[in-house]
Order: C-alpha cells, then sequence, then structure tokens
C-alpha cells in the first residue's frame, strides 16, 4: 500500500498542473499584466526562453496550451490552444 502512494501523489499533481490550463483563466489574462501576476493565475510555467529583453512562457504542452509573451516584465501577446 505504501508503494503506491507516490504514484497517487505524482498522478495528483499531474492532474492538479493541467487544472489551470482553462477558458476561464486565459480570460483573466490582459495586456499590461506582470509576470508574477500571470504566475498567480497559471502557476509557474513548463518552459521560458528570453531573449533581448523579450520573453516567452508556456503553460502545457504542443497539444493544450497557453503562451504568454511578456516584454519589460509585461503581457504584450497570449494565445491559447485547446483550451475552450
Amino acid at each position: 500500500m505504501h508503494t503506491r502512494l507516490p504514484w497517487l501523489l505524482l498522478l495528483t499533481l499531474a492532474v492538479t498542473g493541467c487544472g489551470k490550463l482553462t477558458a476561464e483563466n486565459y480570460d483573466k489574462l490582459k495586456v499590461g499584466m506582470s509576470y508574477a501576476e500571470v504566475k498567480s493565475i497559471l502557476g509557474e510555467p513548463d518552459r521560458c526562453s528570453d531573449v533581448l529583453g523579450a520573453k516567452q512562457c508556456r503553460w502545457g504542452d504542443d497539444s493544450k496550451y497557453i503562451q504568454v509573451n511578456f516584454v519589460a516584465d509585461q503581457v504584450l501577446l497570449y494565445n491559447a490552444e485547446n483550451v475552450r
């Protein structure tokens, strides 16, 4: 029984993380929000890239994601795939 606990915990965390990729959370995003504000809505991003002061972060994977572009720590553009 104790050997199942880590797997159940891992599964719960995986499902919980995907739970933030919703249309409701996407609709909360606004141009001008800070990176910290977006993280408070979507959680920690799965990946980010930083080039010349522009930051692009993605929550999710290639099949379902929310992507946000930041300039000077503010949302400039955002889009989503399969969250509606």
